[in-house]
């Protein structure tokens, strides 16, 4: 937003009214960057991108290409700055551990999800919008800036090469550093609602993005008052996403502690840095795999 803060009212509005689209262009995203937390980042510069670009927009037209297209376009931004950041982690297109759920072949399914981070991102583009979303070979040129030849040869190229991928299993090592130790503090002092001790952990200009919410420095948001004031029984607890160390927010259901919502919780050196609560994107907790919660 351009402003920190609360996201004004009509923001709030346009993502309401386009909530049955955000599962899906999340999904999008999240095979195209390889992670379901950066997918909702940039699901989140796409979403306020539309918004600002409603005036533009032809409402006789379908709204789900059009917000596909503005999300694919930040994909291919996003995959060409990591790229320029670091060719180490340009190493994350070709992943060493791959768990698929069904295995891969011609009828494909959510399993090539997982396979397709082994592509180029324009061969994993048609893959995902042509054989996963089921656009026409018109729709998906036109999705991203390409001809159907092009999308034709793109498919050719990125079903051969996961044809001929070698069975990979397993799952990402869990993390060991100081990241897992201060998260291991955030989770004991928030469930003891120890706000000063958690004040402790951050830095004075710590940020704070409550996905759909809220933008701004953590120490101007009544982000823990939020917590606190809840009336259902919650609590925080340690959890792994995609090999990362996560903070998982509980709800208490029929005696039994479920998983709401996922909190990353960024850190540098010994401190942490920013607060990404995804709590009112409950998109992003289905899309998390392999998720484990561990309950004290």
């Amino acid at each position: 937003m351009d402003t920190p803060g609360p996201f004004e009212a009509r923001y709030v509005a346009f993502l309401e009214t386009i909530a049955n689209l955000r599962p899906s262009v999340h999904r999008y995203c999240s095979r195209m960057t390889g992670s379901v937390f950066d997918g909702e980042d940039v699901v989140q510069e796409a979403l306020f991108q539309a918004y600002r670009m409603l005036d533009s927009f032809d409402d006789s037209r379908p709204l789900a290409p059009w917000l596909f297209r503005i999300a694919h376009n930040r994909c291919i931004d996003f995959l060409r700055r990591r790229e320029v950041r670091s060719e180490a982690e340009t190493a994350v297109l070709e992943p060493d551990w791959i768990a698929p759920v069904d295995p891969p072949g011609p009828a494909l399914g959510r399993a090539i999800e997982h396979l397709v981070m082994a592509l180029a991102p324009k061969e994993r583009a048609c893959v995902l919008l042509k054989d996963v979303f089921d656009y026409s070979l018109e729709e998906t040129a036109e999705l991203i800036g390409s001809t159907e030849g092009g999308v034709k040869s793109a498919l050719k190229r990125g079903r051969s090469k996961l044809d001929s991928l070698p069975s990979r299993s397993g799952a990402p090592p869990l993390e060991n550093s100081e990241a897992s130790r201060l998260l291991r503090l955030y989770v004991e002092r928030f469930n003891r609602r120890d706000w000063d001790g958690i004040r402790e952990l951050i830095t004075a200009d710590a940020r704070l993005l409550v996905a759909d919410r809220f933008e701004g420095p953590l120490a101007d948001a009544p982000y823990f008052g939020r917590y606190e004031s809840l009336t259902k029984p919650w609590q925080m607890a340690l959890g792994n996403v995609e090999g990362r160390p996560t903070v998982i927010a509980l709800r208490q259901a029929n005696g039994q502690w479920i998983a709401h919502g996922i909190v990353r919780v960024e850190v540098s050196e010994d401190s942490i840095t920013r607060v990404v609560d995804y709590s009112h994107c409950p998109w992003v907790l289905a899309a998390a795999h392999p998720l484990v919660v561990q309950v004290s």
